[in-house]
């Protein structure tokens, strides 16, 4: 069994500008999927991009903002749950109370799956 706390993971910014902290992944023996911890802070939002590979689900647990995934854009919120499926472009815009959400990337998340328009 595999414990980590969020304490232990190291907050980052990712290629897409968000700070994570990843809570799972290969480091630690997940082989099929990753797990992390995102945040940006008030009107902050990701750059544009899309994942061939890997399928994403966002579950937000404070916060939220717009978020966009192939053209279609929706207000999300504490308790929403987003599925982002591979090869969709998808953007997040933070609003006015930030954002802090779940990303769950099946296969794991790599950067050399993270591609921008």
């Amino acid at each position: 069994m595999e414990v980590r706390s969020r304490e232990q993971a190291e907050a980052f910014t990712t290629l897409d500008g968000s700070t994570i902290r990843v809570l799972l992944d290969a480091h630690q023996g997940a082989r099929n999927q990753s797990l992390a911890e995102a945040s940006l802070d008030p009107g902050q939002g990701t750059t544009r991009h899309r994942h061939p590979r890997s399928e994403e689900i966002y579950v937000f647990l404070d916060g939220g903002g717009a978020m966009e995934v192939e053209g279609r854009t929706q207000k999300v919120a504490a308790g929403d749950a987003v599925l982002i499926p591979p090869g969709a472009r998808h953007q997040l815009t933070a609003g006015a109370d930030g954002a802090r959400f779940l990303c769950a990337c099946a296969p794991p998340y790599s950067d050399d799956d993270t591609l921008f328009d």
